[in-house]
């Protein structure tokens, strides 16, 4: 598969920089033009990346797998904001994919990387980047709408949400395949980053405005959700049913207000380190903060899980009942292999009518508790 995408980057490399030559540079001549270091011996702080890494990552597609999994199995959430959260879920997911190709092909081992698998690198970040990003402001106006509308879910289709999501992930390969379809800096050196010495300067900074702009867009609709929602639930009277559902509504979006706040605090220093170093900023040091700035990019994609199971009691119920699956599967096959019949003793009736009374009272059904 990775063979097949750096053949497939080989042949839109050369299509759209065959207007010079650069068949006969190297990764490590971007770097050495930069003056971005690269090393060719295994340090500690290297063997620490991979070592801490690779877990890291692993964790990170395996808790949103189980994110998406809960989605799909529990009917409660086969809503369209949920649907647009196990898509944030899928962002994740391929960020945790993304990250640990990064530690397999960093340190160095960026020595010996073919500009191919160079553009690769960068393309699955920025793709994983721009799906969150796109995905968050899908679920910002589609709060904003429903809210409005005074709903709790919206009326949105599912051809339609499959549409959005669709259109996500187009919105994200198409962003992550701009540098290597002309927007670098292999027909001209002068233009080159030092963060990522292949892409452009200019790049980097219409890349990090765009992304910053974008923040602040979602901050702003977050906010004037939240001067309307606690406006309405001031104008109510505390004797109707709708401040029930107003808490669901608040209650739902301070989920969102935090999963956006992860974002953006685990985003934006990186997106700052890539405008300073495309605005040429010389004393600004950016290689010195550019790893910490990468792993706390890093740590939003383990964040959103534990935030999902931290402020939904159905997710964590769901949880449960997902991991607990082989557990009970065994108990079941174990029960049904050997079953056994205790003899009712006698003289104690009233045991049998008070536990078999129990049995048929009905439970009270869950409250459905949107995050």
């Amino acid at each position: 598969m990775v063979q097949l995408v750096n053949i497939s980057y080989v042949s839109i490399i050369m299509l759209f920089n065959s207007t010079c030559e650069v068949s006969n540079r190297t990764v490590a001549f971007f770097y050495e033009k930069t003056g971005k270091p690269i090393s060719q011996e295994w340090r500690t702080r290297d063997f620490i990346v991979v070592s801490l890494g690779v877990p890291i990552c692993v964790f990170i597609i395996l808790a949103n797998m189980l994110v998406i999994v809960a989605i799909i199995i529990n009917r409660k959430f086969h809503f369209p904001i949920y649907y647009l959260l196990g898509n944030m879920a899928a962002a994740d997911l391929f960020a945790g994919i993304s990250y640990l190709y990064l530690v397999f092909h960093t340190g160095p081992w960026t020595i010996s990387l073919s500009m191919e698998q160079w553009f690769v690198r960068g393309a699955l970040i920025n793709m994983s980047l721009t799906a969150s990003v796109v995905n968050l402001l899908a679920v910002a106006l589609e709060r904003h709408q429903t809210i409005f509308t005074m709903q709790l879910h919206s009326t949105m289709t599912m051809r339609r949400v499959v549409m959005l999501i669709v259109t996500i992930w187009l919105v994200a390969i198409f962003m992550g395949l701009v540098p290597t379809m002309g927007w670098n800096c292999l027909c001209d050196l002068s233009t080159c980053c030092t963060v990522a010495p292949l892409y452009s300067r200019s790049f980097l900074v219409s890349w990090a405005i765009l992304n910053l702009m974008a923040f602040f867009i979602m901050v702003a609709v977050y906010t004037h959700i939240f001067i309307y929602v606690r406006r309405r639930s001031q104008a109510m009277s505390p004797h109707t049913d709708q401040p029930s559902n107003n808490q669901t509504v608040i209650s739902l979006m301070k989920t969102m207000s935090m999963i956006l706040g992860a974002f953006v605090i685990c985003w934006t220093p990186g997106l700052v380190i890539l405008l300073l170093d495309g605005l040429r900023c010389s004393e600004c040091q950016v290689l010195k903060y550019e790893k910490y700035c990468l792993v706390l990019a890093e740590c939003n994609s383990l964040v959103n899980p534990i935030i999902y199971s931290f402020r939904d009691e159905d997710m964590r119920a769901t949880y449960k009942r997902i991991l607990c699956f082989p557990w009970r599967r065994m108990q079941q096959h174990e029960g049904t292999s050997g079953i056994r019949f205790e003899p009712v003793k006698a003289g104690a009736p009233s045991e049998i009518n008070d536990t078999i009374s129990t049995s048929l009272q009905p439970s009270s059904p869950q409250s459905l508790l949107p995050l």
